[in-house]
Order: structure tokens, then sequence, then C-alpha cells
């Protein structure tokens, strides 16, 4: 593709010499560097042997018309953008023009303004899914996570982490906000383990009531309560073979902690009111929104079985962790849905991607998802602009901690730039104290105190 900076090249198509070369003089002056040829043969022979950014071709031309040239363009040339025009015009042949490919259909006469802005719009496009089409391929090289999908550096010590691991039976905890995919790295674990071809197993811990999760992990045998007049297969059985996914396990009840413990140690379940034990080949993937080691702190969570399911560690970072990956998973929900609806829009305005990226997610990608779906549903053109997207984003500002000032009566002392910097953190982690004393490189306890100090804790 031409380079981004150069003028756009554009390759005219007409059996009228005159036409072409009308075009070829009147184009350039609004930006583009044009080509012709009056046959359909030679324009795919040059499109054959140099670079376009787009072709302009009549409709009606002899040998070969306009609509057939567009469906070998696209077929050869598929990032090559068409816009057809006739004089001619009538609704029946535009939309032969767009089932054949085209990006654009016009009518002669035309003003020159508004062939220019179709030309625009078009290498536009065309640019805009050539740099998808790099990103996804930095994606890939990096090492993409079945449907997690990043090129930060932190994304990519997640992958590296995930590929390290998965083929081993260790039991791995996930650390992250909500929002940020940790049912995806538990499936891309599972994905790349020797148990691929079996069972993947989930369950949310904070989702299920407590009267039934025990129930709903461990099973049941028949006649074990009032209505239980059919044995159940509890989720820890069903996952044999295969991998069983724990998810907000921080809220599994304290009175069930004790026998999950047994059974992950004894690697045998036995179902409420039954007599027979059943052996367990099973992989546990657990994941966690809260601090654990602070609830084991307050006995809110068992050390033991904290110990049992934390072998391995990732840490999932947040989405406002990892810079330009924001922008591209923008454009793949933009894409997932715009099919689906049967929109076309195509890309994101600079000015959104600017608000995108100083946005803080505080609902992660989940977040970012329900935005792009509305931003489709609600765009206008055929890129995405800050008027699709919500009045919270386009009305953020950036909170930052100052940490010096030109005015001497701004100044202040070294304990209070501490709590400031400190209160900061806490808040670009989302209290996880765990977290915030690993950025802080102290520990746990110092960063206790301290907060009780601040007023933080």
């Amino acid at each position: 593709m031409s380079d981004a900076a150069a003028t756009p090249r554009v390759l005219v198509v007409d059996d009228v010499a005159s036409m072409c070369e009308m075009l070829a003089e009147r184009l350039p002056p609004l930006g583009f560097t044009v080509e012709w040829r009056t046959t359909a043969v030679d324009a795919l022979a040059a499109l054959a042997a140099a670079e376009f950014d787009a072709v302009v071709t009549d409709l009606n031309m002899r040998d070969m018309d306009g609509l057939e040239l567009c469906r070998r363009v696209v077929a050869a040339h598929p990032d090559v953008p068409v816009v057809v025009i006739t004089a001619f015009g009538n609704l029946e042949a535009a939309i032969a023009a767009i089932r054949a490919g085209a990006y654009d259909f016009l009518t002669k006469p035309f003003e020159m303004a508004v062939l220019a802005l179709a030309l625009e719009r078009a290498v536009q496009h065309r640019r805009l899914r050539a740099e998808v089409k790099r990103l996804r391929l930095d994606a890939a090289k990096a090492g993409r996570l079945g449907d997690l999908i990043g090129t930060s550096a932190a994304m990519q010590e997640v992958a590296s982490l995930v590929e390290r691991v998965a083929d081993t039976e260790s039991s791995v905890l996930i650390y992250g906000e909500t929002g940020t995919g940790k049912e995806l790295v538990a499936r891309a674990l599972h994905e790349r383990s020797r148990r691929r071809a079996g069972p993947f197993v989930a369950i949310n811990c904070a989702a299920v009531p407590e009267s039934l999760i025990e129930n709903e992990l461990f099973g049941h045998a028949r006649g074990a309560f009032t209505d239980a007049r059919a044995a159940r297969t509890g989720l820890m059985v069903q996952a044999n073979g295969g991998t069983l996914f724990l998810d907000e396990i921080g809220e599994l009840p304290i009175v069930l902690q004790p026998k999950l413990l047994r059974v992950l140690q004894e690697r045998k379940v036995r179902p409420l009111g039954g007599d027979d034990e059943v052996t367990l080949d099973i992989r546990v993937v657990a994941a966690t929104n809260t601090d654990l080691e602070t609830a084991v702190d307050e006995k809110r969570f068992r050390q033991d079985l904290y110990f049992r399911l934390n072998v391995i560690t990732v840490a999932l970072p947040p989405l406002r962790a990892r810079g330009g990956d924001v922008l591209l998973l923008a454009q793949d929900f933009l894409e997932r849905y715009a099919a689906k609806a049967g929109r076309a829009v195509t890309g994101i305005s600079p000015e959104a991607a600017r608000l995108l990226l100083a946005y803080p997610w505080p609902g992660n990608v989940r977040e970012l998802q329900n935005c792009m779906e509305r931003a489709v549903a609600l765009a206008r053109y055929d890129q995405v602009t800050p008027a699709d997207l919500p009045a919270k984003i386009q009305d953020h500002r950036p909170s930052y901690v100052v940490l010096a000032a030109d005015d001497p009566s701004e100044l202040v002392s070294l304990e209070e730039m501490e709590r400031r910097y400190i209160m900061r953190v806490m808040e670009a982690v989302a209290g996880n104290k765990t977290l915030a004393a690993q950025i802080l490189k102290m520990g746990r306890k110092t960063l206790y105190r301290k907060l009780e100090r601040y007023g933080g804790a």
C-alpha cells in the first residue's frame, strides 16, 4: 500500500479518452495522482504491475464493462476500493455495482468535489483496513491467547507465562479486575494443555446462591434431601479429564472451603448424601478480582486453600495499563458488531481514538466492548466519531499527581507527597493492596500501616 503520507494514486478507466484526460487534469489539484487506461484489460495489467489506492471506472465500456472489472479487481486486489461512475444512473445499476464489490457509485454529471470526497473516503477506508491488518499480524506474531488480543508489554508477559505453564498440571490463580478477561485466560490455558480434548467446566462462585453452590460443585445422591428424586453429577465430576474453572473464588463461602480443600488434596469427591467417592482427574484454575492475601489476613479465606490454589499466579493487567491495545480491541469489536448489524461502519476517527485512549476504563474490556456495540448502533458515518461515544468518555478529564510546582506555596511535605502517591496507586489498582505493595516496592504490612495513618485503610 502507498505510504499514509504519500499522495493517493488513482487508476481511471474509461473507454472515452477525453473523460480520462479530464479526470487526469482535474484530480491532481484535489490531492490525487492519476493514471488512466481506456480498456479494462489494460487496467487489470496496470494493477498487476503497480500499486494503486483506488480505481475509478466507467460502468458502460466495450469488451468488458465496469461491473465485471469491479468483480475482477475485488477478487485479485481486495484491498483496492472501486468507485463506479455512469451516465445511465438508476437504482438497479447502483445495486449491481455494490453487489459487484464497488465501494461507491456516482452518476454523471457529477461535481469534482463529490468524486474527490468519494475517493478520499475510499483511500481512508483502504488505509484503515491495512492498519488493522498490521495490528493483527503484530498480535499474531506476539502470540494471541485464544480470544484475547493484545500487543502491549503487559499482555505479552501474560501470554509468555500462559504458554510456559499451560501444559503442566499445576493449579493456576488468575488475578484481575472485573471485565479484564480472566475466563479467556483460563480457556487459553485449557486449549494449550494436554487436556484440550476434555471438558472445560466453569462456575462463578459469586453468581450461585450459597445454599446451592455445594450441590453445584459436588453433586448429590438420590434421596440426599427433599426433592432429590434423582442423583445429580456435580461440576467437579463433570470436569473429569479436563479443566475446572472456579471464577471469583474469593466469594466461596468460608464453610465450604475446607471441603473444597480436601477434594483438591485427595482428588476424590463424595456427592451430598452419597456413600461412594468418585476419583477426580482435573486441573483447577481459579480466578479472583479481590485481594486474597488480605482476605486470608482478615480470616475470610483459608490460608491452606489459598496456597493450594496459588501454585502459579497470572496477574491480568487492567485495560488502562495496556496502552494501544485499547484501539486494537476497539477495532475488533467494531468490525464484529458492524458485521452482525449489517452496518457499513469501518473505523474510528482520530478524535474518537484520542478519547478512547484517555479514558481509564474502570469496567475494562467488557466496558469497551459495550461502548463499541453502542457506537456502531449510533454511528451516522462510516467512522465512529466522538458523538457516538458515551458522555462519560467524551467528558473525561484525566487526573494526575502533581510532583512539582513553580509556586513555592503549592509545594507540599514529603509525607503529603507520599500520601498522595500511595492513594493514586491504590486508585489505579482498584484497592488491591497486594498489587499496590508490589508497585510501591514495600511490604504489605508497611502499606497497611501507611494506609491506616493516611485514612485509606
